[in-house]
């Protein structure tokens, strides 16, 4: 557009002394000495072909060999050019905002465990001896249900002191009982009132290793409660029973061994 003062550069061709080499590439191009960066005053940029392996103007921070003019086949984007390393999952950094993404199929899924399982007991609810000044005489069962604690009372002001499982809330009771049997690995028959709650249930399991009541059993009067066992050692320390006292196996073993049929229970 001349009318504006506008002032259109000439073209000059390739100079035949740089024909394409035997790989068909085209000649690369460096600044000329005339070069001067674009800005304000509307400088050009001037270019001129540089022969291979010459040598460029001081001005040039990157050797024109490094960028040959080639065509744009898939041979143009080889991994010496675009190094996977520039983009590995180490130097991506998750925005901690950013929506969740769903995990593509080739990666393997964890499979889902129910919280707590595989964990280990707190030590406060292993078996130990302890001091005991609670009053009631040697041989008495304590059941301390808010410290999820069971106490066999020993002469000189002494206990056995196990770690339990209680009744969830709703479930929690209080009273005087006597153990009126004991079983080794029970059998199990829910009652109505479990089975109006949970119809999933089995009407009856036998004995053995997968029995919720576990290796032994001290059922308390004539009520529904028993002492017994656990398939589900993790839930010990906590409020998860219908209203019974849930032992590690090993520890209702060594219960069920030192009391006999008539000891008092004491729930408080």
């Amino acid at each position: 557009m001349p009318g504006r003062g506008y002032r259109q550069a000439a073209y000059a061709p390739a100079p035949a002394a740089y024909p394409p080499d035997a790989y068909g590439q085209r000649p690369a191009y460096a600044r000329t000495a005339g070069y001067a960066a674009a800005g304000p005053s509307g400088a050009q940029v001037g270019y001129a072909p540089v022969a291979p392996g010459a040598a460029l103007h001081s001005g040039d921070p990157v050797p024109a060999q490094a960028y040959p003019a080639q065509s744009y086949s898939g041979q143009s984007y080889s991994s010496q050019a675009y190094p996977s390393q520039a983009y590995s999952s180490q130097a991506y950094a998750p925005d901690p905002f950013e929506t969740p993404r769903a995990r593509p199929a080739s990666l393997p899924v964890p499979e889902a465990r129910e919280e707590g399982i595989g964990r280990a007991m707190d030590p406060r609810f292993q078996r130990q001896e302890v001091a005991y000044d609670g009053g009631q005489r040697p041989g008495t069962i304590v059941i301390d249900t808010p410290s999820r604690f069971l106490y066999l009372v020993q002469p000189g002001g002494r206990a056995l002191r196990y770690g339990i499982g209680v009744g969830r809330p709703g479930f929690t009771w209080s009273g005087m009982k006597t153990v009126s049997a004991k079983r080794e690995w029970p059998d199990w028959t829910p009652p109505a009132e479990m089975l109006r709650r949970r119809p999933d249930l089995p009407r009856h399991m036998a004995g053995g290793p997968a029995n919720p009541l576990g290796a032994r059993a001290l059922y308390l009067g004539s009520s529904l409660y028993r002492i017994h066992g656990t398939n589900e050692p993790h839930t010990i320390g906590q409020s998860v029973s219908s209203g019974c006292i849930r032992m590690m196996n090993e520890d209702v073993t060594d219960l069920y061994e030192r009391v006999p049929v008539g000891a008092r229970v004491q729930v408080i």
